[in-house]
């Protein structure tokens, strides 16, 4: 890995991990609810919230779902990676001031196009928050040394 290009598809192997640890703070939340325009009172008001099945406000999703985005884009693989898709199981909520910790793990790469397929993970001291599985377009060392690779 390098800081520019991250790993190449040439370096990835099957199994390979990494993760990245986020606390979900009050102002990612206004800011989340101002950036998406979802202003949902489970994730805004604390009287309302505290009626819900949830007993009070909660990060909303893709705000958490983000944490994985931030694995992906700094730890593995890393810069200059591309997303092409991503599934998602909410499995429990996150809380203002939890940790989120997302972690991706290798599951299959295609060599020829530059592409892997991530196991992705986001827990909260230790419990599956979400769950899911991403495809990405990574760099390639065969790219920059101009030799074809299929897209």
């Amino acid at each position: 890995m390098n800081d520019q290009y991250g790993h190449d598809i040439e370096d990835l192997e099957v199994g390979m991990t990494a993760s990245y640890a986020k606390t979900v703070t009050e102002a990612d939340i206004v800011l989340f609810a101002g950036v998406s325009g979802d202003n949902n009172a489970v994730h805004t008001n604390e009287v309302f919230a505290k009626t819900t099945s949830f007993g009070g406000r909660i990060a909303h999703g893709f705000l958490t779902a983000s944490v994985i985005s931030a694995a992906v884009a700094n730890r593995l693989p890393g810069p200059g990676t591309v997303y092409l898709g991503q599934q998602l199981r909410f499995r429990a909520p996150v809380r203002p001031g939890d940790t989120v910790l997302a972690t991706v793990t290798v599951k299959s790469i295609d060599l020829a196009k530059a592409r892997a397929v991530l196991e992705t993970v986001c827990s909260v001291d230790g419990t599956v928050v979400i769950d899911g599985e991403a495809t990405v377009m990574t760099t390639s060392s065969a790219r920059r040394l101009g030799q074809p690779v299929a897209v």
